[in-house]
């Protein structure tokens, strides 16, 4: 049902964003990946295209979520590449995590730019695309954004926001055409700020569980539409 859409992942050169962009190339989905490296964005599609299953063609871009301008280049790119563009997928986002007394503005500032601001240039540049094509606009929040806690100010603010947001342009855009959802993940085994995954996190959800929520989300008939979708660990250790 997927095979010859068309795809755009920010962030999608590793974590959560490349768990979606293997799951949608072996569905015969071509996608583009967005990394501030395109070198990054280049070994990730490379591992993505020799995977066994996978007959969607990944193409890699450098783009900076944070720079309207690099948002447009990549949604033209995907309609240069393929024509069209099904899919946006709103992912890459950084986090800072200290108490407001060490939080420094540059923190501030990076977090909010990367994880609302870049989700805000996304739909800009790709809302009419997507209008073409009855498309989906999919949002990476996370429980973080319902949920606050020390030393979370500014990542709670930025996905807060998020959640937010993406609720209020999913009723803008319903009656578009444009289907528009938020998936809140809970604690996920990736590299997170460059933070090591080893065998102390087969508790948590693995990105693969993530792209196949993707794949099902997108496989859904049009008439229905899960908005926000909250995701956890089923069994995390206790505490």
């Amino acid at each position: 049902m997927l095979k010859n859409k068309t795809a755009l992942i920010t962030g999608g050169n590793t974590g959560i964003g490349f768990g979606i962009a293997q799951a949608l190339a072996q569905e015969g989905v071509n996608v583009a990946i967005t990394s501030r490296s395109l070198k990054r964005a280049e070994e990730a599609a490379n591992k993505i295209n020799s995977m066994n299953g996978v007959s969607g063609e990944v193409l890699p871009l450098q783009a900076d979520v944070r720079e309207m301008s690099d948002q447009q280049k990549a949604v033209k790119a995907v309609l240069d590449n393929w024509g069209k563009l099904d899919f946006f997928v709103a992912n890459a986002g950084v986090g800072h995590f200290a108490s407001i007394e060490e939080l420094t503005e540059e923190q501030w500032h990076e977090t909010i730019d990367t994880n609302l601001t870049g989700v805000f240039f996304g739909i800009k540049a790709s809302v009419d695309a997507l209008k073409g094509t009855n498309g989906f606009f999919l949002t990476i929040s996370s429980l973080a954004g319902t949920n606050f806690f020390a030393g979370g100010s500014a990542y709670n603010a930025s996905k807060f926001g998020l959640t937010g947001f993406t609720q209020a342009i999913m009723l803008d855009l319903r009656q578009s055409g444009v289907r528009v959802s938020t998936i809140m993940p809970g604690s996920v085994a990736t590299g997170f700020n460059d933070r090591e995954v080893s065998e102390k996190d087969a508790w948590k959800i693995q990105i693969e569980d993530i792209g196949e929520m993707v794949v099902s989300l997108f496989n859904l008939d049009p008439r229905t539409l899960p908005s926000k979708i909250e995701v956890r660990p089923s069994k995390p250790p206790k505490k």
